[in-house]
């Protein structure tokens, strides 16, 4: 019964945000899709791509010189924050990502250091979802800068809202499509972590992400390990490290290294393109 029940939840949960992947909207603003939880949250992203799609480009109205308006990711996208689910109803899915006892088994500030990183450089998170490392690789790039990307408008919400509450103005939060996942030509790193597995394209979306990588750009690759584990999706998700590298050579990455022994849980691996 306890493994029928964190299946449950893994799925309602991860399904939330990942990639198959704030300040834009005041609390009190009418939402227009009521409250939902995250098991509910897989039925939203045709409708958040819909959105991209259909919605033209909002108003421009004019603003103070001395209070410029603040730059929405949303709104540069034709997106209508007014119609996205409120703060509170994300509160759930967000606090499962960030909840304490995760670090111990994803130690995120050992992933980051793995990378040794300069402090300059550009890092796309692929699926960042809450910013669990996109927010700390923004503080190991004093001098560089954060793309963190997701397809769910709600978390791309989140993101915005908590750079600017805490002054980070290296982390830019970007909505992409599940199919597209875009970057910009001068990424130095591309973070993917526990978002392939969700991909039903994988060949596809990983020569995407490849062919936009400049040469001796790496991309990082966490997956969960198969087996019997207290945390991950469940079996049946799961790619076998040697099918993951498989996939990343054929896409024309090279295997650069392996954090074998790092994570508990998951396979870490670091490809470069030659």
């Amino acid at each position: 019964m306890r493994a029928q029940f964190r299946l449950a939840f893994w799925l309602a949960a991860t399904l939330a945000a990942g990639l198959v992947f704030a300040g834009c909207e005041h609390k009190d603003a009418p939402t227009g899709a009521g409250e939902r939880h995250p098991a509910a949250a897989k039925s939203s992203a045709p409708q958040s791509a819909s959105r991209v799609a259909s919605s033209g480009a909002l108003p421009n109205r004019p603003h103070d010189p001395a209070h410029p308006p603040i730059d929405c990711p949303l709104r540069q996208q034709g997106i209508d924050p007014s119609h996205l689910r409120p703060f509170e109803d994300m509160e759930q899915y967000i606090h499962f990502l960030e909840r304490p006892g995760r670090a111990a088994w994803q130690k995120p500030n050992e992933v980051v250091a793995a990378f040794g990183l300069t402090g300059s450089e550009t890092v796309v998170d692929l699926g960042a979802g809450s910013g669990y490392f996109a927010f700390r690789f923004a503080k190991a790039l004093p001098r560089g800068r954060v793309i963190a990307a997701d397809i769910e408008p709600e978390m791309i919400r989140h993101i915005h809202h908590q750079a600017m509450t805490d002054g980070m103005s290296n982390i830019e939060a970007k909505l992409i499509r599940s199919d597209t996942p875009a970057l910009p030509t001068n990424v130095d790193l591309v973070f993917v972590c526990d978002v392939l597995h969700h991909v039903s394209e994988r060949p596809v979306w990983l020569r995407k992400v490849t062919r936009a990588m400049p040469s001796n750009a790496r991309l990082a690759l966490i997956e969960f390990k198969q087996g019997d584990l207290p945390e991950g999706p469940p079996e049946s998700m799961k790619i076998p490290r040697d099918e993951l590298v498989k996939l990343v050579t054929d896409a024309g990455l090279v295997l650069a290294s392996e954090h074998a022994k790092l994570l508990p849980y998951q396979t870490f691996l670091i490809f470069r393109k030659p």
